[in-house]
């Protein structure tokens, strides 16, 4: 069991799952919230009836789990479906997460959460909160090449996560993901020897 923990973010396209591969390498332990919602959404999932009975079964594809262009959808014509989908996702992927922490056994763990900022209850579980940055048209550019989005759909994710500015405000660390793999590496090497005697010091002090 770890007592220490990293809260991951960035938004959509800057690169948290490289970074976040990068501390497991070097000896973290990771728990995706983005991982377990699709673990919750997909065929046969708890969070399937839930959603089905919030929406209709229009928002489930053929296989049974969540189409999620169907969702993105309805959440941008309907104001009030983003909320509906968040009340149901988020206390389930919060309990699973937190009993996941609980039970890794690692010095740290990295709690990758892509709408930490928006949640706005994961400050209260995190000991430090490292933000993954990257200019927002690189992020347009990566979302583009990786999904086959249309730049004024990846645009319109971004307008509906925390702005780039947000994230930063909130950030006890930066890693800056606008160059190459080896520069990525060294910072994630520099903060995992950080964290490392962080969560020494907090195991030492709990003894």
């Amino acid at each position: 069991m770890s007592d220490f923990i990293v809260g991951l973010t960035g938004g959509i396209g800057s690169g948290k799952s490289t970074v976040s591969d990068l501390f497991v390498a070097a000896g973290a332990a990771l728990v995706d919230t983005d991982a377990i919602a699709h673990e919750l959404t997909g065929p046969g999932g708890a969070a399937m009836p839930l959603l089905l009975a919030a929406f209709g079964p229009s928002v489930a594809d053929a296989s049974g789990a969540l189409d999620r262009n169907a969702m993105r959808q309805l959440i941008f014509s309907d104001t009030t479906a983003r909320k509906q989908l968040e009340d149901i996702l988020h206390p389930l992927i919060r309990q699973i997460s937190s009993e996941r922490c609980a039970a890794a056994n690692a010095p740290y763990v990295i709690l990758a959460v892509p709408l930490l900022v928006e949640s706005n209850s994961y400050r209260e579980r995190c000991q430090r909160i490292v933000v993954v940055d990257c200019p927002e048209s690189l992020q347009v550019h990566r979302v583009m090449s990786r999904n086959g989005l249309s730049e004024a759909e990846v645009t319109a994710i971004m307008a509906a996560q925390a702005t780039r500015v947000e994230r930063l405000r909130v950030a006890d660390d930066v890693v800056h993901n606008d160059a190459d793999l080896i520069n990525l590496q060294q910072q994630v090497s520099r903060l995992h020897a950080k964290y490392l005697r962080l969560s020494a010091e907090i195991a030492k002090a709990n003894c």
